[in-house]
């Protein structure tokens, strides 16, 4: 099976990101990093996690969130 690939503008690179790979709405990434959806939004809202709004709405990349964790983890 293919993965239906998009190009997304990072702040400094572009990146391939595949639909599967989304995370749509504060709830659902919150679940992603086991944060109530609350704390998300504001950890969202103050630029804390890597991800941004498309038509009003939190959009993350599942890779990228995980990867951001592990890098504070080190």
């Amino acid at each position: 099976m293919t993965k239906q690939k998009n190009n997304r503008q990072s702040n400094t690179e572009t990146e391939v990101v595949s639909q599967s790979d989304l995370v749509w709405g504060a709830g659902n990434i919150g679940r992603e990093i086991n944060q109530t959806e609350r704390q998300t939004f504001f950890m969202l809202e103050k630029g804390h996690l890597p991800a941004r709004k498309v038509g009003g709405k939190w959009v993350a990349s599942r890779q990228r969130l995980l990867a951001f964790l592990a890098g504070d983890a080190a």
